[in-house]
């Protein structure tokens, strides 16, 4: 191999092991969002993990992110829970860096 080839593989790889942590933070921040939007609509006991698998399926929807807040926002504005669109996705962004810090620690 050349010193091409190894840099070629090198981003490669990168790029998968990039990709790969993002999906985990991503699956992490979705679970803790739909735990605490959960709470907030007084869902309880076993339908609080069939509400995380919902809102994993939503982000399955579309790229990015916007399909998960517009699953949680609605879910939220149909039981009455006043949530500004910012403060939710603030939530979100706090989620999300929780989630890759607690992967960062190996937990």
């Amino acid at each position: 191999m050349t010193t091409y080839d190894n840099r070629e593989k090198a981003f490669e790889n990168k790029f998968m092991h990039d990709q790969d942590l993002k999906f985990k933070a991503e699956s992490r921040r979705n679970k803790m969002l739909a735990e605490w939007a959960a709470a907030k609509l007084g869902i309880t006991g076993p339908a609080v993990e069939d509400y995380v698998k919902a809102v994993r399926k939503a982000d399955l929807e579309e790229k990015g992110d916007d399909d998960v807040f517009r699953k949680v926002a609605k879910d939220l504005a149909d039981k009455g829970v006043k949530m500004a669109d910012a403060d939710l996705r603030k939530q979100m962004h706090e989620f999300l860096a929780k989630a890759v810090g607690d992967i960062e620690a190996g937990r």
